[in-house]
């Protein structure tokens, strides 16, 4: 299908963000088209030993600026190459949460010397017995199938290789559909973000981060070296406003506007956080819903923990269907919902109360 024009998305952008490769540890190629992206529109660009990628854009206050920081990880749920067998078949450990059920037959690219396309292989239905067929497949199940053998395979893939699911960015209806939505789309949104700002009262730290979907690595290294004041983390939610599920069990609802943070698995949002983005997004008319998940964890956990004296964070976050899946999808205008209320939670720090806990 085609990809739309359109007056505020960037889908030509949106599109290399989905389809480029980038699992965790492996996240230069995301890095390059960020710089490519941001470097005409900040005061300094620094890669740090784990590989994020910090933007700083200056604040103009004189007196009693803050540190202000927005972080997008980078990484895209794959895997690592484990071993060779002597047919040529390749085993693989995760890098991040997959559902094992969704990946029967479907291709990914391993990363060796060169690019090489796969195909992940289970037993056949025909061949399992009835209490095999009632079990959930587990990944241990799984090979990788490149159609050569082990002679040949090994001239281009070795063992420590990453591998990413292949699939292309599309436009179906009002959606966009596509692997590594997550956290892409939030890449997307910080990077478009920084392009719009003019004069902004604080100092802020644009933060792509690696390694979310290992355990929130580099946020950690990140919020050690910049230690801010004020963090706002950038990532999708669910949506799973789908048949079959009740209306308590949807957590957010694709077009229904962005997502304000109030907890998941590892950060319950600091509430002066919630109320200065509902103001916002109440005072300029953005769409907006609230997501509180018990589960999950996102690089608002590094923010908020991670420094000498704590963070007041929060998040804002696009609703995501079949999160952790062969393809994710989201909504434009939940989409440009959440570009709306970053650039005015950037804009307007100054506004904020931040002394009443």
């Amino acid at each position: 299908m085609p990809l739309k024009k359109t007056k505020k998305l960037n889908f030509k952008l949106l599109k290399e963000l989905s389809e480029a490769t980038g699992a965790p540890g492996f996240e230069g190629n995301i890095r390059a088209i960020v710089k490519r992206e941001i470097a005409d529109y900040v005061d300094s660009i620094e890669v740090d030993n784990m590989g994020n990628l910090i933007a700083l854009k200056k604040g103009t206050l004189k007196k009693g600026k803050k540190k202000l920081m927005a972080a997008a990880h980078m990484d895209e749920i794959g895997f690592m190459v484990q071993h060779i067998d002597d047919n040529g078949f390749i085993r693989f450990c995760p890098l991040g949460g997959f559902d094992p059920k969704t990946l029967s037959s479907q291709r990914v690219t391993i990363h060796g010397k060169k690019d090489v396309i796969g195909v992940v292989g289970g037993k056949a239905a025909h061949l399992m017995s009835d209490a095999e067929k009632k079990q959930n497949p587990q990944l241990k199940d799984y090979y990788i199938d490149t159609g050569l053998d082990k002679k040949e395979l090994e001239k281009l893939v070795s063992v420590g290789d990453s591998i990413t699911r292949k699939r292309e960015f599309l436009q179906l209806g009002n959606c966009v559909n596509g692997k590594s939505l997550d956290n892409r789309m939030l890449v997307f949104v910080l990077i478009e973000t920084i392009k719009k700002l003019k004069k902004i009262p604080h100092d802020f730290y644009a933060v792509f981060t690696v390694q979310e979907e290992v355990g929130i690595r580099g946020a950690k290294v990140a919020v050690h070296e910049i230690q801010p004041d004020i963090g706002i983390c950038l990532d999708v939610t669910i949506a799973n406003d789908v048949p079959g599920a009740a209306p308590h069990e949807y957590i957010n609802k694709l077009g229904a506007g962005t997502s304000i943070d109030m907890m998941n698995g590892t950060v319950i949002a600091d509430r002066r956080m919630v109320k200065y983005l509902a103001d916002l997004a109440d005072k300029k008319k953005v769409p907006y819903q609230h997501d509180v998940m018990a589960a999950g964890g996102t690089d608002g956990w590094a923010m908020q923990m991670m420094t000498s004296k704590g963070c007041i964070t929060g998040g804002i976050s696009v609703p995501l269907r079949n999160m952790h899946q062969e393809v994710e999808m989201c909504h434009e205008t939940d989409i440009n919902a959440t570009l709306d209320l970053l650039q005015l939670a950037v804009e307007n720090l100054d506004k904020g109360d931040w002394k009443n806990v």
